[in-house]
């Protein structure tokens, strides 16, 4: 094999459609866009949502709703998550560290969810009321 000898593989090169280059060509007149109409002009199309100058679904329907975007700093870990984690004291950076939440995640709390039967400690890691009483409950503490 030489250098000046490389070839593509056969078929994986495939020349470009030439459309509106005469009748013989098969693709000449209204080059594969149909007769008349928005879509066969040039820069004809209409933007998404468009329904052809009715008024559009987005806004005949009432907005309704509001999602922070601070929720994606939010996390939540179970009881059972706990339990598998092991650990004697849970902070973010070890939640973290484990991979039991994401990188950029400030804020967590414990949902009570499952049970918890070791005593762990819990540094800056907020709790509900029911996980709390179940921490407390085996021996743990929620700083």
């Amino acid at each position: 094999m030489e250098l000046n000898s490389i070839q593509p593989a056969a078929g994986a090169k495939h020349s470009k459609r030439r459309v509106g280059r005469g009748i013989g060509s098969g693709l000449g007149k209204t080059a594969g866009r149909g007769h008349k109409g928005q879509k066969s002009r040039s820069g004809g199309y209409h933007k998404v949502g468009f329904e052809g100058g009715q008024m559009p679904m987005q806004r005949r329907l009432p907005k309704r709703g509001f999602k922070s975007l601070k929720l994606q700093f939010n996390a939540e870990i179970t009881l059972d998550t706990l339990e598998v984690l092991g650990a004697a004291e849970v902070d973010l950076l070890s939640l973290k560290q484990a991979g039991l939440v994401g990188q950029m995640i400030k804020v967590v709390k414990v949902v009570k969810t499952g049970t918890l039967s070791k005593a762990v400690k819990l540094n800056g890691i907020g709790a509900t009321a029911g996980a709390k009483a179940s921490i407390e409950a085996a021996g743990g503490s929620v700083a």
